[in-house]
């Protein structure tokens, strides 16, 4: 290609091979960007952090290969454990922060977490074969994809802040250089993700710079725990268990975890949307052909079903493909599938190397919640993305009242009550009251259904 004919524009679509040196620190930066969410996912609900980093990569890993294969092209998402989960594994573990729950109970969550899989398997192959595109946006409009993605990013926000401020996990009761530390870590990341853009390969890594920064400043406040590297062994075993679907509680492990796949299956319908808007942006912008993979939307649940199948088979937590991740693909605009690839065996390496996790771990939480607060921001930017590239008319009262219902009842519902609505309604189910974002998604689902079978006049 000659210089006049060359593309100016710096970024990889999917299916790009970057050098090696990049691979690898594209890798370790996705692998960074999913670690926190992941691990705290495994250290609230009491499975073994080593065994989900493990799910977790592999789980990728077969995710893009299978879409490599399936329909000739990566499908650039990330696979970690999902938030969405918490309440109803942690029903099922009863675990304390930290501490890994008894096998037998980690066992019966699995059952839960493999029909987990299954449901979306079978979803996606209903979507596939019966219209694909066509059928989701009939149940699934932009208008409540866009708005439960907005939701889940700005439903983290409370997350995000407990982190930056050290209260996550009970480390601190929100001491002032802890903010600091997340206030740095935040800044820093915005300004390499604004001024290094098109600066070539080092505009590809502002979350990784970010971290380091923060990480920088957190040790020369003492607030890094160097212990994490020094005494950790060269290797560690992952945990592996088996799912339990004949004990007495399995039943009730199923019904309580496999219903929560209405909240991701429409978070997992999202993100397909809004990677693909982009991807196609950056292909219209190299002029090369668009990737279109928002039409591949059954396809890539029958990914996310495999997933969590081999999550519930090994001990991970249940998943969804990572909003963080993509919001670090958009920020970038690197959507490399082989860098993801890479990232799912940083992910297995760690899960072995007591070391390298160690490194990981050392990260405290101040830094990370820096992150988060970027990070969840931009996944709720990208849901409000969504709603204006499909163009989402929200001056009709039909989509204001679903958009309206969603937000508040997912996003107050998360926040001011803990995750749960105090519904006390099928309480066998949901003992704990009803799940705020999977019961956003299922009022946005049913408005619009309601709209879409009495059509209202136009008033005219």
């Amino acid at each position: 290609m000659s210089p006049e004919t060359k593309p100016k524009v710096l970024g990889y679509l999917p299916n790009d091979v970057p050098p090696f040196g990049q691979i690898v620190l594209l890798g370790f930066q996705h692998a960074l960007t999913m670690f926190p969410a992941t691990v705290l996912v495994a250290l609230l609900v009491g499975f073994h952090v080593s065994t989900v980093l493990l799910a977790s990569g592999l789980a990728t890993i077969v995710a893009l290969l299978l879409s490599r294969w399936g329909i000739g092209k990566f499908i650039p998402l990330y696979y970690g454990s999902s938030f969405s989960y918490i309440a109803a594994i942690l029903a099922v573990t009863n675990a304390s922060f930290g501490q890994p729950a008894s096998d037998e109970l980690i066992r019966v969550a699995q059952a839960g977490i493999v029909v987990t899989g299954l449901i979306n398997v079978l979803v996606g192959l209903l979507i596939r074969f019966a219209g694909g595109k066509k059928v989701i946006d009939v149940v699934l409009p932009p208008i409540v994809t866009g708005s439960v993605a907005a939701v889940i990013g700005f439903a983290l926000g409370k997350a995000a802040l407990d982190m930056s401020s050290g209260l996550a996990g009970g480390i601190s009761g929100g001491d002032l250089k802890w903010w600091l530390v997340a206030i740095v870590t935040l800044i820093s990341t915005i300004l390499f993700s604004v001024y290094l853009q098109k600066k070539g390969f080092v505009g590809m890594l502002p979350v990784l710079f970010g971290a380091m920064v923060g990480y920088i400043v957190a040790a020369a406040l003492g607030m890094v725990d160097f212990s994490t590297v020094t005494e950790a062994k060269v290797l560690v075993a992952p945990h592996i268990t088996l799912p339990d679907f004949t004990s007495a509680m399995s039943a009730t492990a199923i019904v309580s975890i496999a219903i929560m796949a209405i909240a991701t299956i429409p978070e997992s319908t999202a993100h397909l949307f809004q990677i693909s808007l982009y991807v196609d942006h950056l292909a219209e912008e190299l002029k090369k052909e668009k990737y279109s993979l928002s039409q591949h939307i059954g396809f890539n649940l029958i990914l996310d079903g495999i997933g969590d199948m081999l999550n519930g088979l090994l001990g991970g937590a249940a998943g969804t493909n990572y909003g963080e991740n993509n919001s670090l693909m958009v920020i970038t605009r690197n959507y490399s599938g082989v860098s993801l690839i890479a990232a799912g065996v940083i992910a297995i390496l760690m899960s072995f190397s007591g070391h390298l996790a160690g490194i990981v771990q050392s990260i405290p939480t101040a830094v990370s919640g820096g992150l988060a607060i970027y990070l969840f921001g931009v996944i709720g930017m990208q849901g409000v993305a969504l709603m204006i590239a499909e163009k989402v008319n929200l001056f009709d009262p039909k989509n204001l009242a679903i958009g309206a219902v969603i937000m508040i009842v997912g996003v107050g519902g998360h926040i001011a009550y803990n995750s749960f609505l105090p519904i006390p309604l099928l309480q066998g189910i949901f003992p704990q009251g009803w799940p705020a974002i999977a019961t956003a998604a299922v009022l946005g689902i049913l408005l619009n259904a309601v709209f879409s079978i009495f059509k209202p006049k136009n008033g005219e």
